[in-house]
């Protein structure tokens, strides 16, 4: 529980409200988005592969202006009450704009859908994450303690959407709408202050200081990792849906099997968010970050080998201890090597940014391997690659001690704390 700031509890608690209710409305809209376009929508593996390309494309454009705003206007809660508003039209959007625009016109409803889902639920989610760790770090609480509950919304959501999937997709879109009404309140409820330094030193942050990121030496070591190994991860991760289900009888069997595993995986997820910290706390955020890309191979390379809805489901169950390491580790690693000023730009440029160039790239490449040569070989390419990046990850990444949330070293006590703000692209 949060110990900091007055108002620490009521923040914490508001701000997980916000997170269960915004990733409900993710797995509500995107968690069934590849086998809705190519099933009802009727869209091949390069066609669907265009789509998640457009997504990514329209998600870079903006990350970089999030990143920015967001660093600039601090604690304020505004891009996550824009957020919140563009949630809350997905109801609409799905069934009354992005289907038909798929079914007469796929570049037309790529580079619409593209600009919807980019800024709301791919550019978005990491603004939201960005601006949680920073109230978490101004309130004295964890950000994995507050993203549990984001899981615990994905996973509440999973329950369901297989179900309702099966009988009428767009029951999911309205879901993810009334999800996105009750996170309008819910943020205009938080009641942040933000440190008058703090905010006086955001409010000065100018374009060309955020740039001077880009000549810093760490931040590109940063890179090989998210921009090799967690890429190759996540354009695999796009079609698993559509490989999962077609290791059952049915589909139909198949997508209800996903939507309770995914519910159960996520579960999962949200207890490892609780432990995740301890385990990084002890291994650094450089070897956190090693170990989860690790697991991420594995999951690949297994996922070509495992025959059987046993041995596919326990690859997707990887997912659920991967993921909370790596998050931890990426903000540990970026409070530690990193400026505070330039914490969401470096998150939403680097990570955000990273992936969705990344995936433009790669989405289009490997739905013609899915197409061409089948989910197995494509898997077993996907993870060669992924290995490479790995191996170099070994070297790029700058070593990090033990630290805390908020990058300060525990193994050097009479050391003075790593202070909130340093001198830009230090090296």
């Amino acid at each position: 529980m949060p110990t900091g700031a007055p108002g620490a509890r009521r923040n914490y608690a508001l701000l997980s409200a916000f997170m269960f209710l915004f990733f409900f409305a993710q797995a509500a809209s995107m968690s069934f988005l590849a086998i809705w376009l190519k099933g009802p929508m009727g869209l091949t593996g390069a066609e669907a592969g265009t789509v998640f390309s457009a997504n990514f494309i329209a998600a870079m454009l903006c990350q970089p202006l999030y990143g920015y705003i967001s660093d600039r206007i601090g604690l304020k809660p505004r891009v996550p009450l824009f957020i919140a508003g563009m949630v809350a039209l997905s109801g609409l959007f799905f069934p009354f704009v992005y289907a038909p625009l798929l079914q007469t016109n796929v570049v037309a409803g790529a580079a619409v859908g593209g600009l919807y889902l980019g800024l709301t639920f791919v550019a978005g989610s990491f603004a939201l994450e960005s601006f949680v760790d920073r109230v978490g770090r101004r309130y004295g609480f964890e950000y994995s303690r507050a993203r549990l509950w984001g899981s615990l919304g994905y996973a509440s959501a999973a329950v369901f959407t297989g179900r309702f999937y099966n009988i009428d997709p767009s029951i999911n879109f309205w879901m993810a709408s009334a999800a996105g009404l009750l996170l309008i309140p819910v943020i205009l409820a938080a009641r942040i202050e933000p440190d008058p330094q703090e905010q006086a030193k955001a409010q000065a942050l100018t374009p060309r200081e955020s740039l001077t990121i880009l000549s810093d030496r760490k931040f590109w070591g940063f890179m090989v990792l998210i921009l090799g190994v967690t890429n190759l991860y996540l354009v695999y991760d796009q079609q698993f849906p559509v490989y999962f289900a077609s290791m059952f009888p049915t589909p139909a069997e198949g997508n209800v099997m996903f939507g309770y595993l995914n519910s159960a995986q996520i579960f999962v997820e949200a207890g490892m968010l609780l432990i995740a910290p301890w385990i990084v706390m002890r291994t650094g955020a450089k070897n956190g970050l090693l170990i989860a890309a690790g697991i991420m191979i594995v999951r690949i390379a297994g996922s070509a080998v495992v025959t059987t809805p046993l041995g596919i489901s326990s690859m997707k169950m990887l997912h659920s201890i991967e993921l909370p390491i790596l998050a931890v580790s990426i903000f540990r690693y970026i409070a530690y090597h990193f400026d505070s000023r330039f914490a969401s730009t470096i998150y939403l440029v680097g990570v955000s940014f990273g992936h969705s160039l990344g995936l433009a790239i790669l989405s289009p490449v490997v739905g013609a391997g899915y197409d061409h040569f089948g989910f197995k070989t494509t898997y077993l390419l996907i993870a060669a690659g992924a290995l490479a990046f790995w191996v170099a990850s070994i070297f790029a990444l700058s070593t990090t001690p033990r630290t805390d949330a908020r990058g300060r070293p525990l193994d050097e006590p009479d050391i003075a704390p790593v202070p909130e703000t340093r001198p830009a692209a230090a090296n």
